[in-house]
């Protein structure tokens, strides 16, 4: 569950919104679509307890560090940091207490599922976009937390690539976890998520994807 009261963010003295009040039921999934700037991804960073807000205050159903993944933009990693892909992937292991065999296990499954084999030891400055956004995802895959929070994780991925990210995010959801999409591909909105958040002239709107897409003028959302 995550619960929204009066919530505002944004620069200081400067809400990007209107206070939301929001509620998003266990096992939901949603998504955030509005124009760039609107705030879609700081309201991710402030229920992540990554920024704080200006007034108001986010509640979860889980604890922030075990109960909660955030996938970040790709272009707030720092490619030069000195790991290969493998590493980074394993990181979706902190803080959990596995044998050796089962972590292996995992980590070969996770590779295997997005595709990433034959890839294992290249540097981060090394990959593709395509190729990076997928070890992002195959990182958040390891985590068994609840809540996870998607920050356009469609950015970069070709058309396999956006099927592998869609089918994750139907059994994640199947699993019961509760999601939250940042996305700019409204059709993609429609098909695969069932209600969205709408951030538009300062207001919030959440209503059925179908409902509210078919009344937005435009296909997508930059």
């Amino acid at each position: 569950m995550i619960r929204c009261q009066s919530l505002s963010w944004g620069a200081p003295s400067q809400p990007l919104t209107s206070p939301l009040n929001l509620q998003l039921d266990s096992g939901s999934l949603t998504a955030i679509i509005g124009a760039n700037g609107c705030g879609k991804s700081s309201l991710l960073k402030v229920i992540a307890g990554l920024q704080k807000p200006l007034a108001g205050k986010v509640l979860l159903g889980v604890p922030r560090q075990s109960g909660l993944s955030f996938l970040p933009q790709q272009q707030h990693l720092d490619r030069q940091f000195p790991i290969n892909l493998q590493e980074l992937v394993a990181a979706g292991f902190w803080g959990r207490r596995l044998s050796t065999q089962l972590r292996a296990q995992r980590l070969h499954a996770a590779l295997e599922n997005w595709h990433l084999h034959g890839l294992e030891q290249r540097p981060l400055m090394a990959l593709s976009g395509g190729e990076l956004q997928r070890a992002l995802l195959a990182r958040l895959s390891l985590t068994d937390a609840p809540v996870l929070l998607l920050d356009e994780p469609h950015a970069a991925l070709d058309e396999l690539g956006q099927q592998l990210l869609w089918q994750h995010i139907h059994a994640w959801h199947r699993e019961g976890r509760t999601l939250v999409v940042v996305c700019h591909d409204l059709a993609a909105v429609r098909q695969h998520i069932p209600s969205t958040l709408l951030i538009k002239h300062r207001e919030c709107r959440l209503a059925a994807s179908a409902e509210l897409i078919q009344q937005t003028p435009y296909t997508q959302v930059a």
